[in-house]
């Protein structure tokens, strides 16, 4: 039926009709009516199709013919034309012959003559269409094949055709061509089919022609009134169940995911009941006892639905409800991995930090305006663009339209703090007092294992976190490079000018310490844990299997074989030390990734002072208006193909691979597999029937 339903819908698209929305509001039709309608519609556009086509044919190799006798006949009118003035011009006045009689003289005569009619040169000719492309292919070819013995005149045709076997418009032309005898008319017939040239008969008698063109004329007006009927017969089919078609679909589209589900679910053949398992949110069992509850009462079930939760050792997928806001921010994340049960989801934190972290590149208050003045379209007219096609572009604009609006507001905020505003600073804030200086230095069932990692990470960026805010608090000019430099090269120095608490030395060191012990903390502790619990593990079951007979025994250690996987305390020491070296080094490096904040918001300021000072300013020298607004229309191109389009892209990009490398990898393993629930409403946003 979804077949059926697709063909219907293919006809009508090619028909360049559309066909009408109805919602399921009514069930005027059954499943098993509705597919007795659609094997007879079926049925009967399948006949007017094959009528249509051989009609179709038909009209196509009329419309050549009558191409062919137009053509051919001022052809062979131009030729009779010209043999009449030349007969004319050299007729001798004293033999008495007519000019009629000259035109029909016979040329060779007396080589006819003295020839054996039996042996006489049949002179002929074939008429026809070919396609432009092949004509000159078609010419060398037949020249080659009668060694020159031929002669083609051809007449193009303005207008393309269509050609009877393919349906396909194409420009073709009439072609004439004379040859000699019958063994240059098998090889020309046969030239012909191999070029898809289409031939047709053409009457040497010019009233023969005038005749047979008459009849085609009337052919054509009939079956072009013939057509135009089917054409109007299949409009009506078409009108008739364009109106009920979506509501086919839709009835199909249910009832063939129902049955899909169905299929999934095992008979119990001793109690003759359909058995079900799968997953459910914690919140939804009330929900679906009920719904069980009355899906029995309304089919007069004898049985009650029996629901009953499960406990299994499989892990569960997991499942994050979202709305339109935050859908966007969860697809951000699941784009780098689909989070497992009950691991911590990075979507909370990434609806804040995504946005501002994309703003700390792209802070200029006035290309935020221009961001927020977009995704207000957006979010403003969501429920108009939802509803229609879009363009890739735009429909993945539209589908992040709020994160969009977050960063254009974040892009605000920073600019104000930069001071930026395409490229002019204003002076709300005054002036800075800072200068640059000269550089002078170029467990089980848990997913975390993370307590020294946390040590680890704030003793030392924890630490420079907390020093950049005493900074600025105090007002204060120290080297925060050369604190934390030192702070490893040379902990017991005395810090000087860099000082910024008393007791800094002593605080440092200890940190250092922390750090230090973290290492072989990440390392040593988890392997032996996990030895000593399998271990463990292994002494309880045998002491479990001593009390059991022999047989079962037997059956529970099977099922310990493949219950539990194998220990290897070696592959997972291996695997710990490995993790400890990774998570020490990406702390260094990955802390210096975030380096590309500065480095892109420095790049997006020095770009717009470069169009704003090289290009308005320089036009804005000139008194000249046409200068001017040439500068000006330059400048806001610049500005939206650059700035606000391609440096928004590697804004996000960066801000993107922060997230996923430099923040979701510290915790995020993003190894597990998403809830998909049976749904109409999904079910209904694809396309595929």
């Amino acid at each position: 039926m979804g077949r059926k339903i697709r063909y219907i819908q293919d006809q009508i698209a090619k028909s360049g009709k559309t066909s009408s929305y109805r919602p399921l509001t009514d069930k005027d039709i059954n499943l098993n009516e509705l597919e007795t309608k659609l094997t007879e519609l079926e049925a009967e556009l399948l006949e007017i199709n094959a009528n249509t086509d051989r009609l179709q044919r038909t009209h196509s190799e009329l419309t050549e013919l009558q191409l062919v006798l137009h053509k051919a006949g001022v052809l062979f009118g131009s030729a009779r034309d010209a043999a009449s003035t030349v007969q004319h011009q050299g007729a001798d006045t004293e033999n008495g012959s007519s000019i009629e009689e000259a035109v029909d003289y016979p040329l060779l005569q007396e080589q006819e003559m003295q020839t054996d009619p039996s042996k006489q040169a049949r002179l002929g000719f074939v008429t026809g269409l070919i396609s432009k492309a092949k004509a000159a292919s078609f010419e060398r070819i037949i020249f080659r094949a009668t060694r020159g013995n031929m002669f083609l005149k051809q007449a193009p045709i303005e207008d393309a055709v269509l050609d009877p076997a393919t349906g396909e418009k194409v420009e073709k032309t009439v072609f004439v061509l004379f040859f000699s005898g019958e063994r240059a008319r098998t090889k020309v017939v046969k030239i012909c089919e191999a070029f898809g040239a289409n031939r047709y008969h053409f009457p040497d008698d010019p009233n023969r022609q005038r005749q047979m063109k008459s009849e085609v004329d009337m052919r054509l007006v009939e079956l072009q009134s013939t057509l135009d009927a089917g054409i109007h017969h299949r409009d009506n089919v078409f009108n008739s169940i364009g109106y009920n078609l979506e509501k086919w679909a839709v009835m199909v589209r249910r009832e063939k995911a129902v049955y899909v589900t169905l299929n999934m679910l095992s008979i119990d053949v001793t109690r003759k009941c359909l058995v079900a398992e799968g997953w459910c949110p914690v919140s939804a069992k009330p929900k679906i006892h009920d719904a069980l509850q009355r899906a029995a009462h309304v089919s007069n079930s004898q049985v009650n639905t029996i629901f009953q939760v499960l406990h299994t050792k499989e892990t569960p997928p997991s499942y994050f409800e979202t709305n339109k806001f935050t859908s966007a921010f969860q697809e951000i994340v699941e784009a780098y991995g689909v989070g497992r049960y009950q691991e911590a989801n990075p979507g909370c934190f990434t609806i804040i930090t995504f946005p501002f972290l994309f703003a700390v590149m792209f802070g200029d208050w006035g290309h935020g305006i221009c961001l927020l003045l977009g995704a207000l379209y957006l979010v403003l007219n969501e429920k108009k663009l939802g509803s229609k096609k879009l363009g890739d572009t735009m429909e993945m604009a539209y589908g992040g339209r709020y994160v969009i609006l977050l960063m254009a507001m974040f892009s605000i905020y920073t600019g104000f703090i930069y001071n930026e505003f395409f490229s002019v600073s204003f002076g709300f804030f005054g002036g800075s007092a800072y200068q640059c200086p000269d550089p002078q230095y170029s467990v089980k069932n848990c997913p975390y294992q993370f307590i020294p990692q946390l040590l680890f990470l704030n003793a030392l960026f924890g630490y420079l976190s907390f020093l950049i805010i005493l900074k600025w608090c105090q007002g204060s000019k120290p080297d925060l490079y050369h604190i934390m430099i030192y702070m490893f090269l040379s902990p017991t120095e005395d810090l000087g000018e860099n000082q910024l608490f008393i007791g800094q030395t002593y605080v440092q060191i200890v940190l250092l310490l922390v750090a230090l012990v973290a290492v072989p903390w990440m390392l040593f502790p988890k392997p032996l844990i996990m030895r000593k619990q399998h271990i463990q593990k292994m002494h309880g079951r045998t002491y479990g299997f001593l009390r059991e007979s022999d047989t079962e025994s037997t059956d529970l250690e099977v099922d310990v074989e493949h219950d539990e996987e194998e220990f290897e305390f070696s592959e997972v020491f291996v695997h710990q030390m490995i993790h400890t070296i990774e998570f020490v080094l990406n702390s260094v490096s990955n802390t210096a990734s975030y380096l590309r904040l500065w480095a892109l918001s420095l790049a997006h300021a020095q770009l717009s002072a470069v169009f704003y000072d090289r290009v308005l300013m320089f036009a804005w020298e000139y008194t000249n208006p046409i200068i001017r607004l040439i500068g000006l229309i330059v400048f806001a191109n610049a500005t939206v193909v650059v700035l606000l389009c391609m440096e928004t892209l590697s804004a996000f990009l960066h801000a993107l691979r922060l997230h996923w490398v430099e923040f979701q990898g510290k915790f995020y393993q993003g190894d597990g597999y998403k809830f998909h629930p049976f749904s109409f409403k999904t079910l209904f946003e694809e396309d595929d029937l």
